[in-house]
């Protein structure tokens, strides 16, 4: 069972669309990124799923529970760190986890869960003297009750610091093993790249893109970096040799250094080239198109590529 479908979801606000027919399949498990610029129909693909909002076509279920029809059963099982999220300034930080306890009819010790997201020596400190950080922690640990089968996480490491940002991280790999799903959406690609095994692009409220990170990147013709290292300086006729190599749009020499920019599938020709010359190749490192700039690819319309959402 999927823990998240979309069929043929259109959002429409009078003559504004901020969902056109989105078709997205989330598995049981996954930690899937959600990424998009603003205005691209992320928090409203959000709002659908907690039937914050009615789609104006096309239809939601949520591990397995139709999302407007069902709404109830879907929060029992949900938790939640909205984007704008709304605490009590005169309450303390273990009443805020108490009512949440409550109010799922969960069993949670609400002292646990604030030590887990590291708010713990602030239980007895009323809110309105949080930090954002802070506060985000605590919203963060009211989304944890009850262990919930998904987590909805919008922006989750805003006001975080980076030590922070990687305990969250670890609280979220911590709940992927024990089984729940997260949906995570982040205007942070490092934060994404560093956790999701799937990451879906929303452009313009339309679902451009939807693979692994590995997958975007064989999908998207974006260049790279060979550093080389040579075991005696180039001359320039071999570096002239080297930029000729089709696929290279760059090359230059420092020493026996070498950095050459490139499409993905020219490095064997450029390696072949240094050795047809004699020279001797010592070592050589590739490095990685990274999410920003995947992510660049397919929102500046420099690439029109659609990756098919695996069922």
């Amino acid at each position: 069972m999927a823990a998240i479908e979309l069929n043929s979801v259109t959002k429409r606000y009078g003559d504004v669309t901020a969902l056109r027919d989105v078709d997205l399949v989330v598995e049981e498990g996954e930690i899937f990124g959600f990424l998009g610029p603003n205005g691209a129909g992320k928090s409203t693909t959000i709002d659908v799923l907690l039937d914050f909002v009615r789609p104006t076509a096309g239809s939601a279920t949520v591990l397995g529970y139709d999302a407007q029809r069902e709404s109830l059963e879907v929060r029992k099982r949900v938790g939640v760190l909205p984007d704008a999220y709304h605490v009590y300034d005169r309450l303390t930080g273990l009443q805020h986890v108490e009512f949440a306890v409550q109010s799922k009819g969960a069993d949670d010790d609400p002292m646990a869960i604030l030590e887990r997201v590291g708010i713990a020596d602030a239980a007895d400190r009323k809110v309105g003297g949080y930090s954002k950080g802070m506060t985000q922690r605590l919203v963060f640990g009211m989304a944890l009750v009850g262990e919930p089968e998904l987590l909805i996480l919008d922006e989750p490491s805003t006001g975080l610091d980076p030590k922070g940002a990687r305990e969250m991280r670890e609280i979220i790999n911590e709940e992927r093993d024990r089984g729940a799903t997260v949906f995570f959406s982040s205007h942070i690609l490092e934060q994404v790249e560093a956790v999701c095994d799937r990451v879906g692009i929303l452009m313009g409220g339309e679902l451009v893109a939807v693979d692994t990170i590995d997958g975007l990147r064989a999908t998207v013709s974006t260049e790279q970096t060979l550093s080389v290292s040579v075991d005696t300086p180039l001359d320039e006729t071999t570096l002239d040799a080297v930029r000729a190599v089709d696929g290279v749009s760059q090359a230059t020499a420092s020493g026996t250094a070498v950095a050459v920019t490139l499409e993905a599938r020219s490095k064997a020709a450029v390696l072949n080239t240094l050795e047809e010359r004699s020279v001797g190749v010592e070592d050589f490192s590739t490095g990685e198109t990274s999410l920003e700039e995947l992510f660049m690819a397919y929102t500046d319309g420099r690439s029109t590529a659609r990756v098919e959402v695996s069922a």
